[in-house]
Protein backbone atom coordinates (compact mmCIF):
# COMPACT_ATOMS: atom_id res chain seq x y z
CA UNK A 1 0.00 0.00 0.00
CA UNK A 2 1.28 3.17 -0.99
CA UNK A 3 0.86 5.29 2.05
CA UNK A 4 4.48 6.89 2.91
CA UNK A 5 3.33 10.26 2.35
CA UNK A 6 0.65 10.02 4.80
CA UNK A 7 3.44 8.27 7.56
CA UNK A 8 5.67 11.01 6.82
CA UNK A 9 3.35 13.58 7.50
CA UNK A 10 1.85 12.34 10.43
CA UNK A 11 5.56 11.68 12.08
CA UNK A 12 6.43 15.39 11.42
CA UNK A 13 2.93 16.43 12.80
CA UNK A 14 3.11 14.57 15.78
CA UNK A 15 6.78 15.62 16.60
CA UNK A 16 6.02 19.99 15.83
CA UNK A 17 2.86 19.98 17.29
CA UNK A 18 0.77 21.57 14.39
CA UNK A 19 -0.04 20.49 10.85
CA UNK A 20 2.66 20.16 8.90
CA UNK A 21 2.45 23.60 6.39
CA UNK A 22 3.30 22.23 2.85
CA UNK A 23 2.01 19.12 0.70
CA UNK A 24 4.50 16.02 0.61
CA UNK A 25 4.74 13.76 -1.92
CA UNK A 26 6.88 10.30 -1.62
CA UNK A 27 8.86 8.00 -3.59
CA UNK A 28 6.04 5.77 -3.72
CA UNK A 29 3.27 7.96 -5.59
CA UNK A 30 1.71 8.97 -2.45
CA UNK A 31 0.82 12.75 -1.38
CA UNK A 32 -0.28 13.80 1.97
CA UNK A 33 -0.55 17.71 2.87
CA UNK A 34 -2.71 20.82 1.66
CA UNK A 35 -3.17 21.45 -2.09
CA UNK A 36 -3.03 23.95 -4.56
CA UNK A 37 0.53 24.90 -3.71
CA UNK A 38 4.25 23.98 -4.02
CA UNK A 39 5.12 20.32 -2.99
CA UNK A 40 8.32 18.88 -1.38
CA UNK A 41 8.91 15.37 -2.85
CA UNK A 42 10.74 13.03 -1.38
CA UNK A 43 12.43 11.00 -4.57
CA UNK A 44 14.54 8.32 -2.90
CA UNK A 45 14.05 6.82 0.93
CA UNK A 46 17.69 7.23 1.53
CA UNK A 47 16.86 10.95 2.01
CA UNK A 48 15.26 9.75 5.61
CA UNK A 49 18.78 7.49 5.98
CA UNK A 50 20.20 11.14 6.13
CA UNK A 51 17.75 12.56 7.98
CA UNK A 52 18.26 9.98 10.81
CA UNK A 53 21.75 10.38 11.08
CA UNK A 54 22.12 14.04 10.91
CA UNK A 55 18.51 15.33 12.40
CA UNK A 56 17.40 18.74 10.76
CA UNK A 57 18.93 21.06 8.54
CA UNK A 58 22.49 19.26 7.45
CA UNK A 59 20.45 16.06 6.78
CA UNK A 60 18.33 17.91 4.64
CA UNK A 61 20.70 19.81 2.94
CA UNK A 62 22.37 16.67 2.10
CA UNK A 63 19.51 15.00 0.67
CA UNK A 64 18.72 18.26 -1.50
CA UNK A 65 22.02 18.94 -2.41
CA UNK A 66 22.03 14.36 -3.97
CA UNK A 67 18.94 15.32 -5.54
CA UNK A 68 17.18 13.03 -3.12
CA UNK A 69 14.20 16.09 -2.23
CA UNK A 70 13.13 18.29 -4.39
CA UNK A 71 10.30 20.92 -4.91
CA UNK A 72 7.60 21.45 -7.62
CA UNK A 73 6.05 24.19 -8.00
CA UNK A 74 7.62 28.29 -6.34
CA UNK A 75 10.59 27.37 -4.25
CA UNK A 76 10.06 30.75 -2.28
CA UNK A 77 6.41 30.02 -1.22
CA UNK A 78 7.32 26.81 0.01
CA UNK A 79 10.65 27.66 1.70
CA UNK A 80 8.20 30.91 3.31
CA UNK A 81 5.90 27.85 4.31
CA UNK A 82 8.25 25.73 6.47
CA UNK A 83 10.55 28.77 7.12
CA UNK A 84 9.31 28.86 10.89
CA UNK A 85 10.23 25.10 10.83
CA UNK A 86 13.57 25.11 9.78
CA UNK A 87 15.34 28.50 9.84
CA UNK A 88 13.77 30.00 13.16
CA UNK A 89 14.64 29.19 16.64
CA UNK A 90 11.56 28.47 18.00
CA UNK A 91 8.44 30.61 19.28
CA UNK A 92 8.69 33.18 21.64
CA UNK A 93 7.85 30.90 24.44
CA UNK A 94 9.97 27.72 23.11
CA UNK A 95 7.30 25.91 23.02
CA UNK A 96 8.15 24.64 19.46
CA UNK A 97 11.90 24.62 19.69
CA UNK A 98 13.23 21.13 19.06
CA UNK A 99 16.14 20.10 20.96
CA UNK A 100 17.76 16.89 19.11
CA UNK A 101 19.64 14.98 22.10
CA UNK A 102 17.20 16.41 24.29
CA UNK A 103 13.12 16.49 23.20
CA UNK A 104 11.87 12.66 23.71
CA UNK A 105 9.67 13.64 20.96
CA UNK A 106 12.36 13.35 18.62
CA UNK A 107 13.38 10.07 19.91
CA UNK A 108 10.11 8.97 19.45
CA UNK A 109 9.74 10.08 15.73
CA UNK A 110 13.03 8.47 15.28
CA UNK A 111 11.86 5.02 16.20
CA UNK A 112 9.10 5.58 13.64
CA UNK A 113 11.60 6.88 10.69
CA UNK A 114 13.34 4.04 11.17
CA UNK A 115 10.67 1.74 10.35
CA UNK A 116 10.09 3.91 6.56
CA UNK A 117 13.73 4.61 5.97
CA UNK A 118 14.83 1.22 4.43
CA UNK A 119 17.92 -0.62 5.48
CA UNK A 120 21.38 1.57 6.73
CA UNK A 121 23.48 2.99 6.79
CA UNK A 122 23.22 6.30 5.11
CA UNK A 123 24.89 7.35 2.23
CA UNK A 124 27.92 9.54 1.89
CA UNK A 125 27.94 13.30 2.15
CA UNK A 126 27.47 14.96 -1.23
CA UNK A 127 30.85 15.62 -2.87
CA UNK A 128 30.16 18.80 -2.76
CA UNK A 129 30.32 19.49 1.14
CA UNK A 130 33.91 21.10 2.17
CA UNK A 131 35.85 18.91 4.21
CA UNK A 132 38.01 21.58 6.15
CA UNK A 133 40.85 22.15 7.70
CA UNK A 134 40.92 21.23 11.65
CA UNK A 135 42.54 23.56 13.93
CA UNK A 136 41.51 27.24 14.66
CA UNK A 137 39.04 29.13 12.86
CA UNK A 138 40.20 31.74 10.32
CA UNK A 139 43.74 31.33 9.83
CA UNK A 140 45.42 32.44 7.10
CA UNK A 141 45.32 29.17 5.92
CA UNK A 142 41.94 27.86 6.58
CA UNK A 143 40.45 31.51 5.39
CA UNK A 144 42.37 30.46 1.95
CA UNK A 145 40.77 27.30 1.85
CA UNK A 146 36.95 28.56 2.53
CA UNK A 147 37.66 31.43 0.49
CA UNK A 148 38.25 29.19 -2.53
CA UNK A 149 35.87 26.81 -1.93
CA UNK A 150 32.72 29.47 -2.48
CA UNK A 151 34.74 31.79 -4.79
CA UNK A 152 36.46 29.17 -7.17
CA UNK A 153 33.24 27.51 -8.68
CA UNK A 154 34.35 28.57 -11.45
CA UNK A 155 34.14 32.52 -13.38
CA UNK A 156 31.66 31.42 -15.97
CA UNK A 157 29.01 30.26 -13.20
CA UNK A 158 29.21 33.48 -11.59
CA UNK A 159 28.61 35.33 -14.65
CA UNK A 160 25.53 33.17 -15.51
CA UNK A 161 24.11 34.38 -11.76
CA UNK A 162 25.35 37.66 -11.42
CA UNK A 163 25.17 38.86 -15.10
CA UNK A 164 27.43 41.40 -16.68
CA UNK A 165 28.07 43.46 -13.75
CA UNK A 166 30.11 41.00 -11.52
CA UNK A 167 28.94 42.04 -8.60
CA UNK A 168 28.61 39.75 -5.43
CA UNK A 169 26.55 41.81 -3.03
CA UNK A 170 22.99 43.55 -2.77
CA UNK A 171 22.69 45.74 -5.41
CA UNK A 172 20.59 49.19 -4.44
CA UNK A 173 17.25 49.42 -6.39
CA UNK A 174 14.65 52.30 -7.57
CA UNK A 175 11.10 51.65 -9.37
CA UNK A 176 11.32 49.51 -12.76
CA UNK A 177 14.90 49.42 -12.75
CA UNK A 178 17.53 46.14 -14.00
CA UNK A 179 19.65 44.49 -12.12
CA UNK A 180 22.53 45.90 -13.65
CA UNK A 181 21.34 49.23 -13.15
CA UNK A 182 20.93 48.59 -9.31
CA UNK A 183 24.47 47.03 -9.32
CA UNK A 184 25.77 50.00 -10.86
CA UNK A 185 24.07 52.21 -8.55
CA UNK A 186 25.37 50.69 -5.83
CA UNK A 187 28.70 51.34 -6.84
CA UNK A 188 28.56 55.14 -7.22
CA UNK A 189 26.71 55.14 -3.71
CA UNK A 190 29.42 53.91 -2.11
CA UNK A 191 32.13 55.47 -3.87
CA UNK A 192 30.15 59.08 -2.96
CA UNK A 193 29.94 58.49 0.30
CA UNK A 194 33.48 57.69 0.51
CA UNK A 195 33.93 61.01 -1.57
CA UNK A 196 36.30 59.79 -3.80
CA UNK A 197 38.65 62.59 -6.02
CA UNK A 198 41.05 61.73 -8.51
CA UNK A 199 44.05 60.75 -7.41
CA UNK A 200 42.64 59.21 -4.07
CA UNK A 201 44.24 55.92 -3.11
CA UNK A 202 41.43 53.32 -2.30
CA UNK A 203 41.26 49.58 -0.63
CA UNK A 204 39.39 47.36 -1.70
CA UNK A 205 38.65 44.55 0.94
CA UNK A 206 37.21 41.78 -0.69
CA UNK A 207 37.74 42.99 -4.57
CA UNK A 208 35.81 39.94 -6.13
CA UNK A 209 35.72 39.87 -9.92
CA UNK A 210 36.95 43.91 -9.87
CA UNK A 211 33.49 45.69 -10.43
CA UNK A 212 34.04 48.11 -7.58
CA UNK A 213 38.03 49.09 -8.47
CA UNK A 214 36.71 49.33 -12.00
CA UNK A 215 33.78 52.20 -10.82
CA UNK A 216 36.38 53.77 -8.73
CA UNK A 217 39.10 54.10 -10.97
CA UNK A 218 36.64 55.10 -14.20
CA UNK A 219 34.29 56.99 -12.90
CA UNK A 220 36.41 58.50 -9.83
CA UNK A 221 40.12 58.88 -10.84
CA UNK A 222 40.62 56.94 -7.69
CA UNK A 223 44.16 55.05 -7.79
CA UNK A 224 42.70 51.29 -6.29
CA UNK A 225 44.58 48.43 -4.36
CA UNK A 226 41.69 45.42 -4.77
CA UNK A 227 42.45 42.46 -2.14
CA UNK A 228 40.95 39.22 -2.54
CA UNK A 229 41.91 35.55 -1.50
CA UNK A 230 40.89 34.13 -4.62
CA UNK A 231 43.44 33.26 -7.46
CA UNK A 232 39.88 32.77 -9.85
CA UNK A 233 38.54 35.81 -8.66
CA UNK A 234 41.97 37.69 -9.36
CA UNK A 235 42.67 36.38 -12.84
CA UNK A 236 39.25 37.54 -14.10
CA UNK A 237 39.34 40.64 -12.55
CA UNK A 238 43.06 41.49 -13.82
CA UNK A 239 41.60 41.11 -17.41
CA UNK A 240 38.55 43.20 -16.98
CA UNK A 241 41.02 45.86 -15.86
CA UNK A 242 43.56 45.65 -18.58
CA UNK A 243 40.66 45.47 -21.00
CA UNK A 244 39.08 48.93 -19.68
CA UNK A 245 42.89 50.60 -19.89
CA UNK A 246 42.83 51.05 -15.80
CA UNK A 247 46.28 48.78 -15.57
CA UNK A 248 47.59 52.28 -14.31
CA UNK A 249 44.94 52.84 -11.89
CA UNK A 250 44.17 49.72 -10.46
CA UNK A 251 45.82 46.84 -9.30
CA UNK A 252 44.42 43.39 -7.80
CA UNK A 253 46.38 41.18 -5.66
CA UNK A 254 45.67 37.60 -3.94
CA UNK A 255 45.99 38.99 -0.39
CA UNK A 256 45.06 38.25 3.18
CA UNK A 257 43.61 42.07 4.62
CA UNK A 258 46.28 41.33 7.38
CA UNK A 259 49.15 41.24 5.05
CA UNK A 260 48.24 44.91 3.86
CA UNK A 261 50.56 46.72 4.64
CA UNK A 262 51.30 49.79 2.16
CA UNK A 263 48.73 52.22 3.56
CA UNK A 264 47.92 54.90 4.81
CA UNK A 265 44.83 54.70 2.15
CA UNK A 266 42.04 57.71 1.72
CA UNK A 267 39.16 55.34 1.52
CA UNK A 268 38.59 51.56 2.20
CA UNK A 269 35.19 50.08 0.90
CA UNK A 270 34.50 46.14 2.31
CA UNK A 271 31.71 44.99 0.60
CA UNK A 272 30.31 41.89 1.37
CA UNK A 273 33.18 40.54 3.07
CA UNK A 274 33.51 41.04 6.64
CA UNK A 275 30.75 38.56 7.12
CA UNK A 276 33.43 35.52 6.15
CA UNK A 277 36.19 37.70 9.06
CA UNK A 278 34.35 35.78 12.23
CA UNK A 279 33.88 36.95 15.25
CA UNK A 280 37.13 35.64 17.03
CA UNK A 281 38.70 37.78 13.94
CA UNK A 282 36.59 40.90 13.86
CA UNK A 283 38.25 43.57 16.20
CA UNK A 284 41.17 42.77 14.42
CA UNK A 285 39.61 43.62 11.24
CA UNK A 286 38.47 46.79 12.48
CA UNK A 287 42.39 47.48 14.62
CA UNK A 288 43.53 46.89 10.64
CA UNK A 289 41.83 49.07 8.17
CA UNK A 290 41.71 51.48 11.22
CA UNK A 291 45.45 51.26 11.14
CA UNK A 292 45.34 51.62 7.35
CA UNK A 293 43.06 54.35 7.02
CA UNK A 294 45.26 58.49 7.04
CA UNK A 295 43.34 61.21 9.59
CA UNK A 296 40.14 61.61 8.06
CA UNK A 297 40.14 58.60 5.76
CA UNK A 298 36.74 56.71 5.38
CA UNK A 299 35.55 53.42 5.69
CA UNK A 300 32.57 51.80 3.72
CA UNK A 301 31.62 49.02 5.62
CA UNK A 302 28.71 47.15 3.86
CA UNK A 303 27.67 43.54 5.79
CA UNK A 304 25.24 41.22 6.29
CA UNK A 305 23.60 41.42 9.80
CA UNK A 306 21.13 38.64 11.73
CA UNK A 307 18.89 39.56 14.67
CA UNK A 308 19.96 39.55 17.95
CA UNK A 309 19.73 36.37 19.95
CA UNK A 310 18.12 36.43 23.25
CA UNK A 311 21.36 34.19 24.29
CA UNK A 312 23.73 35.26 22.31
CA UNK A 313 26.07 32.43 22.91
CA UNK A 314 23.78 29.77 21.27
CA UNK A 315 23.91 31.68 18.26
CA UNK A 316 25.15 28.98 15.71
CA UNK A 317 25.64 29.15 11.77
CA UNK A 318 23.35 27.05 10.02
CA UNK A 319 24.25 24.04 9.33
CA UNK A 320 23.66 24.59 5.38
CA UNK A 321 25.40 27.45 4.72
CA UNK A 322 28.25 26.02 6.97
CA UNK A 323 29.10 22.73 4.91
CA UNK A 324 28.22 24.10 1.53
CA UNK A 325 28.25 27.43 1.23
CA UNK A 326 30.36 30.43 3.25
CA UNK A 327 31.96 27.48 5.58
CA UNK A 328 33.51 29.59 8.97
CA UNK A 329 31.14 32.54 8.23
CA UNK A 330 29.21 34.52 11.01
CA UNK A 331 26.67 37.18 11.24
CA UNK A 332 26.69 39.19 13.71
CA UNK A 333 23.80 41.91 14.81
CA UNK A 334 24.75 45.22 13.11
CA UNK A 335 24.68 46.76 17.20
CA UNK A 336 27.83 44.67 17.61
CA UNK A 337 29.39 45.65 14.08
CA UNK A 338 28.91 49.25 15.03
CA UNK A 339 30.45 48.80 18.34
CA UNK A 340 33.47 47.09 17.17
CA UNK A 341 34.23 49.28 14.92
CA UNK A 342 33.89 52.37 17.44
CA UNK A 343 36.16 50.14 19.94
CA UNK A 344 38.87 50.60 17.11
CA UNK A 345 38.78 53.93 16.89
CA UNK A 346 36.38 54.77 14.24
CA UNK A 347 33.45 57.14 14.43
CA UNK A 348 30.47 55.61 12.70
CA UNK A 349 28.75 58.71 11.21
CA UNK A 350 25.94 57.10 9.18
CA UNK A 351 24.61 53.48 8.90
CA UNK A 352 22.29 52.92 5.87
CA UNK A 353 19.97 49.67 6.20
CA UNK A 354 18.78 48.12 2.84
CA UNK A 355 17.65 44.38 3.65
CA UNK A 356 14.56 44.58 1.43
CA UNK A 357 16.87 45.54 -1.44
CA UNK A 358 18.91 42.17 -0.85
CA UNK A 359 15.72 40.30 -1.57
CA UNK A 360 15.14 41.78 -4.82
CA UNK A 361 18.97 40.98 -6.01
CA UNK A 362 18.71 37.49 -4.46
CA UNK A 363 15.68 37.10 -6.65
CA UNK A 364 16.88 38.19 -9.82
CA UNK A 365 19.65 35.82 -9.31
CA UNK A 366 18.16 32.65 -8.93
CA UNK A 367 16.37 34.03 -12.25
CA UNK A 368 19.55 34.37 -13.55
CA UNK A 369 20.32 30.74 -12.36
CA UNK A 370 16.98 29.24 -13.42
CA UNK A 371 17.24 30.15 -16.84
CA UNK A 372 20.37 29.17 -17.44
CA UNK A 373 19.91 25.82 -15.65
CA UNK A 374 20.99 23.58 -18.37
CA UNK A 375 24.66 25.73 -18.88
CA UNK A 376 24.91 26.15 -14.92
CA UNK A 377 25.17 22.15 -14.34
CA UNK A 378 27.34 22.00 -17.24
CA UNK A 379 29.63 24.65 -15.86
CA UNK A 380 29.82 23.17 -11.97
CA UNK A 381 27.33 20.19 -11.10
CA UNK A 382 24.16 19.22 -10.70
CA UNK A 383 24.63 19.43 -6.74
CA UNK A 384 26.63 22.65 -6.71
CA UNK A 385 23.68 24.24 -8.94
CA UNK A 386 20.74 23.32 -6.61
CA UNK A 387 23.34 24.49 -3.03
CA UNK A 388 23.27 28.07 -5.20
CA UNK A 389 19.60 27.70 -5.91
CA UNK A 390 18.73 26.62 -2.65
CA UNK A 391 20.86 29.41 -0.62
CA UNK A 392 19.89 32.40 -2.83
CA UNK A 393 16.01 31.45 -2.66
CA UNK A 394 16.41 30.57 1.15
CA UNK A 395 18.42 33.93 1.67
CA UNK A 396 15.85 36.18 0.01
CA UNK A 397 13.18 34.98 2.14
CA UNK A 398 15.10 35.16 5.35
CA UNK A 399 15.66 39.27 3.70
CA UNK A 400 11.96 39.84 3.45
CA UNK A 401 11.38 38.11 6.41
CA UNK A 402 13.54 40.39 8.29
CA UNK A 403 15.70 37.09 9.52
CA UNK A 404 18.73 38.70 8.03
CA UNK A 405 19.34 42.39 7.30
CA UNK A 406 22.16 44.50 5.34
CA UNK A 407 23.64 47.76 6.11
CA UNK A 408 26.36 50.18 5.07
CA UNK A 409 28.27 51.71 8.00
CA UNK A 410 30.52 54.76 6.81
CA UNK A 411 32.88 55.31 9.15
CA UNK A 412 36.08 58.35 10.05
CA UNK A 413 39.15 57.75 10.86
CA UNK A 414 38.39 61.60 12.67
CA UNK A 415 41.59 63.20 13.98
CA UNK A 416 42.31 64.61 17.19
CA UNK A 417 41.23 67.90 15.70
CA UNK A 418 37.75 66.75 15.29
CA UNK A 419 37.71 67.47 11.63
CA UNK A 420 35.44 64.51 10.37
CA UNK A 421 35.41 66.02 6.91
CA UNK A 422 31.95 65.53 6.48
CA UNK A 423 29.38 67.97 5.00
CA UNK A 424 26.71 69.02 8.05
CA UNK A 425 23.86 67.10 6.00
CA UNK A 426 26.31 64.04 5.20
CA UNK A 427 22.95 62.09 3.23
CA UNK A 428 23.69 64.73 0.10
CA UNK A 429 25.19 61.29 -1.45
CA UNK A 430 24.69 62.77 -4.57
CA UNK A 431 27.10 65.20 -4.72
CA UNK A 432 30.51 64.03 -5.88
CA UNK A 433 32.88 66.78 -3.90
CA UNK A 434 31.91 66.38 -0.35
CA UNK A 435 35.02 66.50 1.45
CA UNK A 436 36.18 69.95 2.28
CA UNK A 437 39.48 70.84 1.26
Amino acid sequence: MADAAQRLTALAEDLLGRPFPVRLRAWDGSEAGPAGGPVLVVRQRRALRRLLWKPGELGLARAWVAGEIDVEGDLYTLLDGLAGLLWDRGDEDGTHAVHPLLDPRLRTAAKALLKVAGPFPPPPPPAEELRRRSGRLHTRARDKQVISHHYDVGNDFYALVLGPSMVYSCAYWTDGGTLEDAQRDKLDLIARKLALRPGDRLLDVGCGWGSMAIHAAREFGAEVVGITLSREQAAFARKRVAEEGLADKVEIRVQDYRDVKDGPYDAISSIGMAEHVGSVQYREYADDLYALLKPGGRLLNHQISRRPERDEDAYHVDAFIDAYVFPDGELAPMGRTLSTLEDAGFEVRDVEAIREHYALTLREWVANLERHWPRAVKLTSPGRARIWRLYMAASAVSFERNRIGVNQFLAVKTPESGTSGLPLRPRRWTERDERED
